[in-house]
């Protein structure tokens, strides 16, 4: 992970901002990546409307009992990603929070292994938004893990 900082991105200036603007200033390092990505250790490298490519890697902080890595660090990056390429299409003045999601174990991730995440949107209404994603390795292109979600777009007023 970079120096990039962490932190919550204020009210006013999220609904001031489109979806994409805000992630894409989250790439700039322009604005601050939820805490979240540091306890995930995870980061965005790219942000266009509907699709998004996210980078990192399971630590020894995300072990299960058995030393491999937790089916919950899968969950997290895959419900991230899956979540940010949502917010690449929502308007300004509005937030998405997720209805429902689906993750897919295919293999195990061994800690320290550099992964690659990629979301794309499926549908973007003016209401609701799917989106897919992959977890895949950066060294090997295997899949990993698979994921979708269903998110309901919500206009703040005042």
């Amino acid at each position: 992970m970079n120096d990039q900082t962490f932190g919550v991105i204020g009210r006013d200036t999220l609904l001031s901002m489109s979806g994409l603007d805000v992630m894409q200033a989250m790439v700039r390092g322009d604005l601050p990546y939820p805490s979240m990505a540091r306890t995930a250790n995870v980061r965005c490298d790219m942000a266009e409307a509907g699709h998004v490519i996210f980078h990192g890697a399971p630590t020894e902080n995300h072990l299960n009992p058995m030393g491999t890595t937790h089916g919950g660090w899968f969950g997290t990056i895959l419900d991230t990603v899956l979540g940010c390429t949502v917010m690449t299409t929502v308007p300004k003045g509005s937030v998405y929070t997720t209805l429902e999601y689906k993750v897919n174990l295919t293999r195990g991730v061994p800690p320290g292994t550099e992964m690659v995440a990629e979301g794309r949107i499926d549908h973007a209404g003016r209401s609701t938004a799917v989106a897919s994603a992959t977890l895949k390795g950066k060294d090997d292109g295997k899949t990993y893990a698979t994921g979708s979600t269903t998110c309901i777009i919500m206009k703040i007023e005042g």
